[in-house]
C-alpha cells in the first residue's frame, strides 16, 4: 500500500508521446514523516500515522509536541493498512513509491460556498416567470407536510443551506507523471478543493 499527503497547486495539461493532451492536477506531495505505528496487538488495528507540513512551535501545544517529538507538523493523518506496518517512527516517505500509470484514490475537502439557495445548491428549476408570479422565481416551493409527512418536514429534504466544505473522495484516478526532485505528482482529472488544500493520495 502506497500513501502520501500533499497540497493542491493548480491544474494544467500534459502531452504524452502520442501527442494526446491530458488535463491534470498538480499536487505538491511529501515528504511525510511517520509519527506513530499502530498494530492489532497495541491498538486493535493496523495503521500508520504520518505528519506533513510545518507550523510554528507557539501554535503547537505540549501534548502534540511530545507526541511528534518536536516535529510541529501542520497535519497529522492516519492510513489503515491491511497487514502489520513495516514502517518505524521517524521514517520518511516520498514520491519515489509512486510511478506513472498508478491508479490512486484521492481525498480532499471541496471549496466552501457559504449559505446557498435551492437553485444553486441542488439545481432546482425555480418557479414560472409568468402567470402572476412576481418575486418567486427562485423560491423552493412546497416543502411537504400535510398528510404525506404527518405535518412535518421529512428528514433529508433538499433545501437551502451551507454548501461545499465536504470531504470528497475520487476513485480510479491515474498518475500521469511524477517528479520526485520537485515533490510534484500529476494526477489526471480534477481534484476537489481550493489551491493549497490538503490532499490524501492512496495507491
Amino acid at each position: 500500500m502506497k500513501f502520501i499527503l500533499g497540497t493542491k497547486v493548480n491544474m494544467t495539461q500534459i502531452f504524452d508521446e502520442k501527442g494526446l493532451v491530458h488535463p491534470v492536477t498538480v499536487v505538491k506531495a511529501g515528504p511525510v514523516v511517520v509519527t506513530q505505528v499502530k498494530t492489532v496487538a497495541t491498538d486493535g488495528y493496523n495503521a500508520v500515522q504520518v505528519g506533513f507540513g510545518s507550523k510554528s512551535a507557539k501554535n503547537t501545544n505540549k501534548a502534540m509536541t511530545g507526541h511528534t517529538k518536536g516535529g510541529n507538523y501542520a497535519h497529522l493523518v492516519e492510513f489503515r493498512t491491511e497487514g502489520e506496518p513495516s514502517f518505524k517512527v521517524g521514517d520518511s516517505i516520498d514520491l519515489s513509491t509512486f510511478s506513472a500509470g498508478d491508479m490512486v484514490v484521492v481525498s480532499s475537502v471541496s471549496k466552501g460556498k457559504g449559505f446557498q439557495g435551492g437553485v444553486k445548491r441542488h439545481g432546482f428549476k425555480g418557479g414560472s416567470r409568468t402567470h402572476g408570479q412576481k418575486h418567486s422565481e427562485r423560491e423552493p416551493g412546497s416543502i411537504g407536510g400535510g398528510g404525506r409527512d404527518g405535518g412535518r418536514v421529512a428528514k433529508g429534504k433538499r433545501m437551502a443551506g451551507r454548501m461545499g466544505g465536504d470531504r470528497i473522495t475520487s476513485k480510479g484516478l491515474t498518475v500521469v507523471s511524477v517528479k520526485p526532485e520537485t515533490n510534484e505528482i500529476f494526477i489526471q482529472g480534477a481534484i476537489a478543493g481550493r489551491r493549497g488544500t490538503l490532499v490524501e493520495v492512496v495507491g
